[in-house]
Order: C-alpha cells, then sequence, then structure tokens
C-alpha cells in the first residue's frame, strides 16, 4: 500500500510537471500561435474558372484543383471511411487523443511503432498554419492551435475544413478535387471501392496514389476496408465486394464544355490586370466571357475548315515520317551512302538496312509508329499499312483495318512551292506508300479524307458593333501548336480593308458616291515623295472615270490613291485615327490607300464596327463579369455603347427640352460610346460597300460583265449585310471584313512569316467545278471562312435593314456622269447624298462624252 501511494503521489506530481511545463510552453508560444478565428471564414486557394456567357466551362487556372464541398453534401461512408482510416474518435476527444498519443509515445519507446498520434483537428491544424517538418517544436504548436480550434469550432466544422483542404497528389486538393482528378466523378457517384482508394491517401498521397502506383493503392485500399469493417461502417459482403473491384482510373482534366483556348487566355490575362496573380489563381474566381458557344464553335469550324481548304489546294507535301524503308528506298540509301561512306561504315550499314522488314511492320508494332504524333484538332495519324491501285488500308488507334477511298486522297498532287503544283495524281502509289505515318479528317460529307498539319494561319473575330462585346474569337489553327494569338498580337499589312476608311475621309472631304475618279494608270512625278509612283490595279485593268461607289465595290486601287490626293495625306491620316487605328502605324506616304499600314484584327473589326453602328467607336472587351465563390460580383463589365437614342435623349435633357418624367433615366446615364464620324458618313460607306457584295452587271460574253470583289456573300442570301476583301501586295495577307447591323466579323490568313506569300494554284482536274484556282486573295482566301461564321451568326439576328439616316435623300444620277437624269433606263440608278451635296447639273445626253473627256482632264489634277 506504501508503495502504492508513492506511485500515486509520483504520477500526480508528473502530472503536475509536465502540465507545468506544457503551461510554459503555451504561454511562451501564445505570442506566435496564429489566429484560428479565419477559420470561421476561410477561402480556400481555388482555381479560376473560365465559362462563356452561357455558362459552358472554358478553361481552369490555377495550381491546385479543389473543388469545396459542404459536409452535408458529401457522401456517408466518405465520411466514415475518413474516419476509421484517420481519427476513430474523432468525435470523442479534445483535439488532442491521450489514448492515442499515449499508444504512439509507448510503441516510439518500445521501437515498435503502432501508428501516428495526430487527430483530423491536429492534421487540419498543420495543414493550415503549419510545415511538415518533424520537430517536438511544431508538433507542441500543433497541439496547441488544435486546441485552440476545439474550443471555437464544431466537429462538424473541423471534419469539413478536412476534407476540403487536404492533399492527396497530382494537384488534387479535397476529395472533391481527388474525386475529379481520379475518376471523373461528383463525389456522391464513387463506389465504396473509389472511397477507399481516396481515403487511403492522406498517409502517403504520393505513395499510394492509383495512378502512379496501383498496387500500393491496392494494398491500402484493403487496409482502409479493413478498418471500415471492425468499425462497423460496412459489412462482410460490402467488404468482400469493394476488396475484390480492380483499380481503375486514369488522371482526369477539367471537364472543358467548350473548347476555346485563345478565348481562355484573353479572358486570362485580363483578370491578372485586374487582380493580380495571387487573387486570380487562388480565390475561384468565375470568370464569364462575352463569347457565345455557338458561334465560337462556327468561328473555330470555320478557320479550321478555310485553313484546310488552302493548305490542301496548293498541294500536298506528304508524309509526317516513314515508319519503315522499302526496298527502293534501300536501294537509294545504300547507293548513296556508298559513294559518301568508308568500305567499312557502308558494310555496317548494309547489315543494319538488312534487318530491317522490307514489306510492313509487325500487327503488334502498329501502335509504336503512332506514338510520337501530335494530335491536333481533328486530323487523325495514322500508319499505310497496304495500297491497292485507287485506294489504301491504314492503322489508326480507334480502327486497326480504315480504308481510304481515292475520292479522300485524289486531290493529293504534290507540292512544289506555293505558287506551283505537280500533275494530278492517277494512282494511289503516286500519293502514299506502305510504312507512311500520315493525317487523316473527316470531310463535310463524313468520310475519311488524306489530310495535313496546316503550315498556313488564320483569325477571326466577331464584335457586336452595339457594344463591341466579343462574341466570338479564334487566334489560329490550334493553340497546341502555337500560343501566339493572331487576333490580338499580329499586326499585318491590311490591303484593301483599308479602303472604307479612305472613302469614308472622302465624303467628309466633298466627295459623293456619284462623284466620278478616273480609274486610269498613275504615273507622274510624286512631289510629296520625290519619286515616281506607279500603282496598279489588281487586275491590272482600267476602265476611265468610275463612280466612288463602283470605285469601292470593284476595290481600285488608283481610285484610292486619286481619293487621297483630293483629301490630303494628313487629313487621311487624322480621319483614319478616329477609328481607333493607332498614328504610329499610320505611314504618311501615298501607299497608305493601298493598305501599307499594319494593324491587328481586332483593331480592324472595331473600325468597321463604326460603319455598322452608325458612326460610334466601341472598345472590343472580353469579359461580361466576374465572380467570387459565393456568386457575388466583383466586376461587371460597362461598355461605352452605340445608342443614337440615347445621345439624342441626352442631348436634349442636356437642354432642359425633356424632364425626367419623359425619359428612361438609365438611357440617359447610359456610357455612350464616343461618335468618330457621322450617321450620314457610315451610312452612305456601307451603301458602297453592300455593292462589293449585290452590284454587277453588263454583259459576261461581251467582256464587259462585273462583279464586286465581295460578290460570294451572296451565298447568305442576306441583303441586309456589306463588306469590303484585302489583299496586299504580293498577296502577303488576305482579309476580309463584314458586317450587319448587330454583328461585324473579320478574317484573316497569311503566313506568319512574313516574308512568304499566299502563292496561287492551278485548277485539278482530279476536283469538280467548285474548286478554287489562281491567285490567292481577299475574296477566294479570307471570304470563304467570313462566310462560313456568318452563316450561323446571322441565324440569331432577323433582317435589319441599315436605317436611313435624316438628311439622306436619293437622286437618279446617270452612271457615267454622275449628274442628274430623267432617264428611267439601265443607263440611270438612284443614289443617296447627304441633302445639299446632291449634284445640280442636268445631264445631255448627246454631250455625254465631252463630258467624260473632261472629267478626265479634271481628275488628272490629283
Amino acid at each position: 500500500m506504501h508503495i502504492f501511494k508513492r506511485l500515486v503521489q509520483l504520477v500526480i506530481f508528473g502530472c503536475v510537471i509536465v502540465t507545468l511545463v506544457l503551461a510554459g510552453f503555451y504561454f511562451y508560444m501564445r505570442p506566435d500561435l496564429p489566429s484560428v478565428a479565419v477559420l470561421k471564414d476561410v477561402k480556400y486557394a481555388t482555381p479560376m474558372q473560365i465559362f462563356s456567357r452561357d455558362g459552358k466551362l472554358i478553361s481552369q487556372f490555377g495550381e491546385k484543383r479543389r473543388i469545396p464541398i459542404k459536409l452535408e453534401d458529401m457522401p456517408k461512408q466518405l465520411i466514415e471511411a475518413f474516419l476509421a482510416t484517420e481519427d476513430n474518435r474523432f468525435y470523442d476527444h479534445f483535439g488532442v487523443d491521450p489514448i492515442g498519443m499515449s499508444r504512439a509515445v509507448i510503441g516510439q519507446l518500445m521501437g515498435t511503432p503502432k501508428g501516428g498520434a495526430s487527430t483530423i483537428t491536429m492534421q487540419t491544424a498543420r495543414n493550415f498554419f503549419l510545415t511538415r517538418e518533424q520537430t517536438y517544436t511544431r508538433k507542441l504548436r500543433e497541439i496547441f492551435i488544435s486546441l485552440h480550434m476545439e474550443s471555437l469550432l464544431t466537429k462538424d466544422e473541423i471534419l469539413e475544413l478536412y476534407l476540403n483542404k487536404i492533399e492527396l497528389s497530382h494537384r488534387a486538393f479535397g476529395v472533391g478535387a481527388a474525386a475529379q482528378v481520379y475518376y471523373g466523378k461528383e463525389l456522391n457517384e464513387l463506389t465504396l471501392a473509389e472511397i477507399a482508394v481516396i481515403a487511403g491517401l492522406p498517409k502517403a498521397p504520393t505513395t499510394y496514389n492509383p495512378i502512379s502506383s496501383p498496387e500500393r493503392a491496392k494494398f491500402r485500399r484493403t487496409t482502409v476496408l479493413q478498418r471500415m469493417l471492425v468499425s462497423g461502417y460496412i459489412s462482410e459482403e460490402e467488404y468482400e465486394q469493394a476488396n475484390n473491384e480492380p483499380i481503375k482510373t486514369k488522371r482526369h482534366g477539367v471537364e472543358i464544355e467548350l473548347n476555346a483556348p485563345y478565348v481562355a487566355e484573353m479572358a486570362h490575362q485580363d483578370v491578372v490586370k485586374m487582380f493580380g496573380k495571387e487573387r486570380a489563381y487562388n480565390e475561384g474566381l468565375r470568370i464569364y466571357t462575352t463569347v457565345q458557344t455557338d458561334l465560337q464553335n462556327a468561328a473555330k469550324d470555320a478557320v479550321i475548315k478555310n485553313l484546310y481548304a488552302y493548305d490542301e489546294r496548293h498541294g500536298y507535301r506528304g508524309p509526317i515520317y516513314r515508319a519503315w524503308l522499302s526496298d527502293e528506298d534501300k536501294t537509294f540509301l545504300l547507293d548513296l551512302k556508298q559513294r559518301l561512306l568508308s568500305a567499312q561504315d557502308y558494310q555496317q550499314l548494309e547489315a543494319t538496312l538488312s534487318s530491317l522488314p522490307t514489306e510492313a511492320l509487325w500487327p503488334q508494332d502498329y501502335p509504336s509508329a503512332l506514338a510520337e504524333v501530335n494530335v491536333y484538332n481533328d486530323l487523325v495519324p495514322a500508319l499505310v499499312i497496304a495500297i491497292d491501285e485507287q485506294s489504301a488500308i491504314l492503322y489508326t488507334k480507334d480502327n486497326p483495318q480504315l480504308t481510304l477511298n481515292w475520292d479522300g486522297m485524289k486531290w493529293a498532287r504534290a507540292y512544289i512551292d506555293d505558287s506551283r503544283q505537280a500533275n494530278p495524281p492517277k494512282q494511289a502509289k503516286e500519293i502514299i506508300l506502305p510504312g507512311d505515318v500520315i493525317y487523316i479528317r473527316k470531310n463535310d460529307i463524313n468520310e475519311w479524307q488524306l489530310s495535313q498539319l496546316p503550315e498556313v494561319s488564320g483569325a477571326l473575330i466577331a464584335i457586336s458593333p452595339d457594344t463591341g462585346e466579343i462574341l466570338a474569337t479564334v487566334g489560329g489553327y490550334s493553340f497546341k501548336q502555337s500560343q501566339f494569338n493572331r487576333v490580338t498580337q499580329a499586326n499585318r499589312q491590311v490591303g484593301s480593308n483599308i479602303k472604307p476608311f479612305v472613302y469614308s475621309a472622302a465624303l467628309d472631304n466633298g466627295y459623293t458616291l456619284a462623284s466620278m475618279v478616273n480609274d486610269a494608270p498613275i504615273n507622274k512625278w510624286d512631289r510629296r515623295s520625290g519619286v515616281t509612283w506607279r500603282p496598279k490595279n489588281s487586275p491590272e485593268i482600267y476602265e476611265g472615270p468610275l463612280s466612288v461607289r463602283k470605285g469601292l465595290a470593284k476595290s481600285k486601287n488608283v481610285i484610292s490613291v486619286r481619293l487621297l490626293r483630293g483629301v490630303g495625306i494628313h487629313k487621311l491620316v487624322d480621319h483614319l485615327s478616329k477609328f481607333g487605328f493607332e498614328r504610329s502605324a499610320l505611314t504618311k506616304t501615298e501607299s497608305l490607300a493601298l493598305g501599307s499600314a499594319s494593324i491587328t484584327p481586332e483593331k480592324i473589326v472595331a473600325g468597321f464596327s463604326v460603319f455598322a453602328n452608325g458612326g460610334y467607336l466601341v472598345e472590343p472587351y472580353i469579359i461580361e463579369r466576374v465572380e467570387n465563390t459565393d456568386g457575388e460580383i466583383l466586376y461587371q463589365a460597362n461598355p461605352d455603347i452605340a445608342c443614337y437614342s440615347c445621345e439624342v435623349e441626352q442631348e436634349q435633357y442636356e437642354k432642359s427640352l425633356l424632364t425626367l418624367d419623359d425619359i428612361d433615366v438609365e438611357r440617359v446615364t447610359q456610357p455612350v460610346a464616343p461618335r468618330v464620324i457621322s450617321r450620314q458618313n457610315a451610312f452612305l460607306v456601307t451603301e458602297a460597300m453592300r455593292s462589293a457584295i449585290f452590284d454587277g452587271g453588263g454583259n459576261w460574253s461581251r467582256g464587259t460583265g462585273w462583279n464586286g470583289t465581295g460578290w460570294r456573300a451572296r451565298s447568305l442570301k442576306r441583303q441586309d449585310i456589306a463588306g469590303k476583301t484585302g489583299t496586299t501586295n504580293e498577296s502577303k495577307d488576305a482579309w476580309f471584313s463584314g458586317f450587319s447591323r448587330r454583328v461585324a466579323a473579320t478574317s484573316w490568313i497569311g503566313f506568319d512569316n512574313p516574308s512568304r506569300n499566299l502563292g496561287r494554284t492551278r485548277v485539278n482536274s482530279n476536283l469538280g467545278p467548285s474548286q478554287t484556282a489562281g491567285g490567292e486573295a481577299g475574296a477566294n482566301a479570307a471570304q470563304p471562312a467570313w462566310i462560313t461564321f456568318m452563316e450561323t451568326a446571322l441565324q440569331q439576328y432577323p433582317f435589319e435593314p441599315f436605317e436611313q439616316p435624316e438628311n439622306i435623300i436619293s437622286i437618279r444620277v446617270d452612271k457615267k456622269t454622275g449628274k442628274r437624269t430623267n432617264r428611267t433606263d439601265s443607263s440611270s440608278m438612284f443614289e443617296y447624298f447627304i441633302q445639299g451635296t446632291e449634284p445640280r447639273k442636268w445631264v445631255d445626253q448627246q454631250n455625254v462624252e465631252e463630258i467624260l473627256e473632261q472629267q478626265q482632264v479634271d481628275e488628272e489634277l490629283f
């Protein structure tokens, strides 16, 4: 009894000493202990997500994958699996488990570890506030923080924090992210076996993760299931079924619903500028862009289809590589090497070549032939196994015996250079050989077609002329191939796409749509530049005096230059800068009238929108709003809009002609975009651009027939559109920009290497009459993408003609002279004028030729 009392006293004394020591450590460390109050309103480091306007996920940016989930929304079995594995006494202890800690200490002293002493509360404390360093000081801090947490938070709150914070490998933090990364599922879709795998990860996430270590993951899963069974959470039957399931998992990326990487990167960069990197990548910001899913898909399809069409009509550049050598290849190489190598080297080469298969790889080697081939968009890598006279048998990852018919390869005459192609092939062996690794794709009729990775680049952007919101944008063929965004980063010469802006300046400086300008060669000394300059039409045809309207419709270069001379270079630069074009890009030479300025497609489409909306310069933007994880709006776009009625009401209100009761206050206070040209000017230039599409005439059989350069857009069967082609000198860049009242779009095509031109093609006799041939230009190289896109875009907007502004009148004029006429036959037409600028003189049909001769003399003054 005496000994027992002494032992009790020693235990009590030891407890007192330990308590005093711990208290001493606590008060010593207290100033450095973090406040756990922040856990009441914790903000998880959650990645930024980018969506389309209609809520489709486009991309995710951030170092950590995390999907915060409320405890009540988590499956019961998941919670039980973690409790059974990590801390089965969680709801019974006060943050520190004396039993578990004693067991761990005794195990360490005896050299037989009995498991860790960390509770879920202690692990949560470490995850939020501490590092993983193995020191007693860190462990004491962990205990003290855990006690604080237990006094401030409920058990459920702590468990929820733990399950959302814990690291589970492969950049997955929290159980919600782990379910997505390993199984591509929501938590409530997981099986018991899958839950057990995730619950086994905290002990050693890298060691036990099922992707890199499936066998270890299976062993750890058994441990978790055994503990659940012992704890009474599952039955023997459930244990056996889950334990016998195979480990099936792979790394699942973010479930992208809209593939628009150029959009994602534009939004990503803007958000980082707005909020900084720390907030952008960690606060779970939800970015809603202005793009619409259907229009974005239409833009992407239009660009890709157009690039395929251009690239393939210029010829087939051959296979990606040869997977094996034919007998002919061996003979050629041996002959070549025999003349270049020593005898010893030659013998070694001969032995190597002789060991290669002569006809085909073994079937089991087919996948290896495609293993290193990159996949872009809809291109499918394929291995040519065998060929017939006009067909081929291919191996692909998804189809080991795919037949490629002649219709799918007959286009593939050999590429020589950008302006030359070989003769059309007659047999398959002229195109491909067994052992070729090639690309194929599905064509418009859903049949397989030989293809290739385009070398040419393209871009398309569409915006709302009323607000500037970007409806769709594609910066190139493939973001995987090149992250360079040609919509916003490529300053390319605009060619004839500049002409509507030149004509707009002319209309503000004394010209009308009926003004006659001489379409004749320019060949005289230019006092401004000090050289003789000889701009030429393309094609090099000159027709004498033409109206301003017809000059733009037919894209006459010399007329554009004469208009520049009539306006003056300094006035023209001033006028062009109103459309948002940088003055530094507007060279003060006469070549400016032909598009020597280098401008991005984004700036060009904003400029064309000025004509579409009646004279306002809107700013393109990509972000509609930004929300936090709670749905609170942190940023809402409030763009300056093109709104004529708003402008009128605002002016009348400021002049006290209207009261607040007479107007919509929100409309008056709505920011209105700056007006840069008059409504009348915008309407007249738009009319001239409509002529580029819809006007034409003459007799084709007699050589007098003509069309505007944009005539292909008639296929849209909409009269409420306007547009302009653009081709630069030597066809290095090709453009088409056009618009309806509610959507404006610009299409560009060219090579990233500015020294390479788009070239030309000749007719391929293997193809039908609808093929494109001849020189590449805006009309046949860029406009097809614009048309394809607008086929979808215009379906969203009902027919809406361009509104005729006040002070615009229509007068019948003579086509040859631009004078007023009473004739109602084909020699006359109605033309629009700003009131007061209409012609005063009437044409005398008997002296039309005399008038034309005098006008030609007058025009030479320009």
